[in-house]
């Protein structure tokens, strides 16, 4: 006789005879992690809750697994942890029930008896850690989350197996504790906070003050949001990584502590550089402990620590032996508050400074650590893989990850057969070695949920896959149903936008320029090939807008039957404003040309057709709640508890996705751009005209545009911008079906449809 039948037979009878329908499973649950799944399935499938069991299981060999199986007609789903079960539950709606967990919107639609399990199945995984998130992410996309789009965020985390997630939130609170015993007054640590959306900056130690003070009630909040996120976390199963002394510290520390060697280093992004407490310093140690103590103290701890010492900036001294000094104390000033601590090290600085972080150098930061004590993220492996050039990071555990998107892009990108290659290209290679994880490292979130999906499903199934199937099999359970022309629409998807590893900045959302694209390249952020307008291709993108635009009407003609659901929605949105933006340059050069050939009609036909692209992408942008300014200003003004506060969140809200740094002359401007409604009309637009009205001037008189003047007013304008108040939707304007539509007839010529 089947004992587990024996197990869960009993279990549900229990179950079935406790309480109410929203709450019985829960209540009757044996262990915490029961207790916790519960809860998930109860928010996602609050009408199937009756038929799914979870059942706690010791691990055999400490790796996390599911079992799913069927047992007195309900799911049976047994595992070690709630992100097991969880995990489960996702592979069981997948490969069952046609459906789709996704980040923003899911696919469930599912039949009122849950398919049955006919042959048991269990999964393992072979990865310690699942890692999520990049500190960056919380700048350019999450500074306003509250607690109910956190807590969806982490419940879509434990359903796609995520163990291991960066946890920022609520940092103020700690350091306002530390620097007060440390004897700094509250101006002097308001000095030193940033606002909010660049708190991740201020985290890696790359700027001091900018964008502050800091509200006290914003400081107080985060701190309740953090205990929230890291109980919901820790329910589930995560072992949320906080963050450690780097050694950076308020300039005002050097008045307070005049002997101890603070310095400061080389300039970030044209801000002057932030101020840095030598490791080997004592004073290093008692910061560094004392911060970590405090944080306990609020927040508990999984003995997982972030410190970035060396993010975008080389370290003061090239001496190997220097290099071991400061990751030894480093560590210590970890170790010595938490004995059990493990550092979580980014490995971004071996790529973006290779020229400094030589074997020699690397093998003395990296050996300096006590074994298995750190653990490295490569960050950028689906195009830049740092493990094969440091000797998989000279012996330490490590984690492979994907970065994919770039201060939050819009865009559709990332090669998913490239990324499949990487990464089995490292797992063959160190899965017996120092391998342990797997995970995704976005700058920004939520426009390309297909490549989440594809390589979380590799933290259970390392098998190399046919993408084209894969491709369907994703576009089937996205849509719950197997629509032909939206598969064939995500077969041209896959050959064009995923076919490339990363997206080229737009100079549609960057500042105004004649630009005639005849071999231009750019910098090292985003390489790409040389590229040129030509007869044979006019639109000089990294992939064939044509082809795109087959995919686009493919999609749009699937609409009377996949209309009604949200994640269709969500992307026929994403595609036409990705076609209609691939466009650009085709309509840059135009009036660029025309401009230069002094042809007066020709210029006004190309000028009109821009900001008519400008207006258009606004509309499409207006129809779906993902791609709305005003839902990230309102979002941002939600935090506040008085008009003053208000005010200085939408400031912040606007800054960020705009000049970045708060003054004209800024450097960062434009880098962290939108693809949104409202920015298009009421940002880009205004833009694009300044410079068509000075082109327009120049044709008059015979001259050229002044590009020094030009630069002054552009940027008084944008700064401007950022201080203003006006209103833009914060909820969809239009419908997607009816524009795309539109927007299919007005450019068929374009795309010769």
């Amino acid at each position: 006789m089947n004992i587990n039948k024996i197990i869960g037979g009993v279990l549900l009878l229990v179950l079935v005879s406790c309480g109410s329908k929203n709450n019985g499973y829960i209540s009757s649950a044996t262990t915490d992690y029961e207790k916790a799944a519960y809860a998930l399935l109860q928010q996602l499938l609050p009408d199937h809750q009756n038929q799914v069991v979870f059942k706690e299981a010791g691990a055999a060999d400490g790796k996390d697994f599911f079992e799913i199986s069927h047992i007195d007609g309900k799911v049976l789903i047994e595992g070690n942890n709630a992100i097991a079960f969880s995990s489960g539950l996702n592979w069981y709606l997948k490969n069952y029930c046609n459906a789709q967990i996704s980040i923003n919107n899911h696919q469930l639609q599912l039949p009122d008896q849950l398919p049955a399990v006919k042959i048991k199945q269990r999964v393992e995984t072979p990865f310690d850690y699942r890692y999520f998130f990049n500190y960056c992410t919380y700048g350019y996309t999450m500074p306003w989350w509250n607690w109910e789009r956190w807590e969806k965020m982490i419940d879509y985390m434990a359903l796609m197996g995520v163990n291991m997630p960066l946890a920022m939130i609520g940092q103020e609170a700690v350091w306002q504790e530390v620097f007060t015993e440390l004897g700094m007054s509250p101006e002097q640590i308001q000095d030193f906070f940033v606002g909010p959306a660049h708190l991740p900056w201020g985290w890696m130690g790359n700027i001091d003050g900018l964008g502050g003070p800091l509200p006290e009630n914003w400081i107080l909040q985060r701190k309740d949001l953090q205990k929230k996120i890291l109980k919901r976390m820790r329910d589930l199963g995560m072992k949320p990584v906080l963050q450690a002394f780097t050694g950076h510290v308020p300039e005002a520390l050097k008045t307070l502590y005049p002997s101890a060697n603070i310095f400061q280093i080389e300039d970030w992004a044209g801000i002057p550089g932030t101020w840095f407490l030598d490791p080997t310093d004592s004073l290093f140690q008692k910061i560094g402990t004392t911060f970590i103590k405090k944080q306990t103290e609020i927040y508990g701890t999984d003995h997982l620590y972030d410190a970035d010492c060396f993010i975008e900036v080389d370290p003061p001294s090239s001496d190997p032996k220097f290099l071991a000094e400061v990751s030894r104390n480093v560590y210590r000033s970890m170790a010595n508050a938490d004995p059990e601590a493990t550092w979580v090290l980014q490995g971004w600085f071996f790529f973006f400074k290779k020229q400094f972080w030589t074997p020699e150098r690397g093998r003395a930061f990296l050996g300096a650590i006590p074994k298995n004590k750190v653990i490295v993220l490569d960050l950028y492996g689906e195009k830049n893989p740092t493990w094969d050039k440091t000797e998989a990071f000279y012996g330490q555990p490590w984690v492979w990850n994907v970065i994919c998107n770039e201060d939050q892009k819009v865009n559709m990108s990332g090669d998913l057969a490239v990324m499949q290659a990487n990464f089995t290209a490292a797992y063959n290679s160190e899965i017996n070695n120092n391998l342990k994880g797997i995970g995704v490292i976005p700058e920004g979130l939520g426009y390309n949920p297909v490549i989440q999906d594809f390589i979380f499903e590799k933290a259970w199934d390392q098998s190399v896959v046919d993408i084209d199937k894969w491709i369907a099999d994703y576009a089937t359970r996205r849509y719950g149903a197997e629509n032909e022309k939206a598969l064939a629409a995500w077969k041209g998807l896959l050959q064009t936008v995923y076919s490339r590893t990363r997206t080229m900045w737009s100079p549609l959302i960057t500042t105004p320029r004649p630009i005639r694209f005849e071999g231009a390249k750019e910098d090292i952020r985003h390489q790409r090939a040389t590229f040129k307008i030509t007869e044979e291709d006019p639109y000089a993108w990294d992939y064939q807008p044509r082809q795109l635009a087959k995919a686009a009407a493919l999609l749009l003609e699937s609409a009377d039957q996949l209309g009604h659901l949200d994640t269709y929605r969500f992307d026929l949105t994403n595609v036409y404003r990705e076609l209609v933006s691939s466009l650009t340059h085709k309509f840059i050069n135009e009036l660029t040309a025309a401009y230069q050939e002094r042809n007066t009609d020709r210029f006004e036909k190309a000028a009109a057709a821009l900001q008519k692209m400008l207006l258009d992408l606004d509309d499409i942008t207006g129809t779906n709640e993902h791609f709305l300014l005003g839902k990230w200003l309102q979002d941002a003004k939600s935090w506040a508890t008085n008009e003053e506060e208000a005010a200085y969140y939408e400031w912040n809200a606007r800054t960020i996705v705009t000049i970045w740094q708060p003054w004209k002359e800024g450097y960062l401007r434009d880098y962290a751009g939108k693809q949104w409604n409202g920015l298009f009309k009421g940002y880009y637009l205004p833009r694009w005209q300044l410079l068509i009205e000075h082109m327009r001037k120049a044709l008059a008189e015979g001259n050229d545009i002044d590009p020094k003047k030009f630069d002054m007013e552009v940027r008084s304008m944008d700064y401007d911008w950022t201080r203003g108040h006006d209103e833009y939707p914060s909820a969809p304007t239009d419908d997607i079906v009816k524009v795309a539509k539109r927007i299919s007839k007005e450019y068929e010529s374009y795309f010769d449809w």
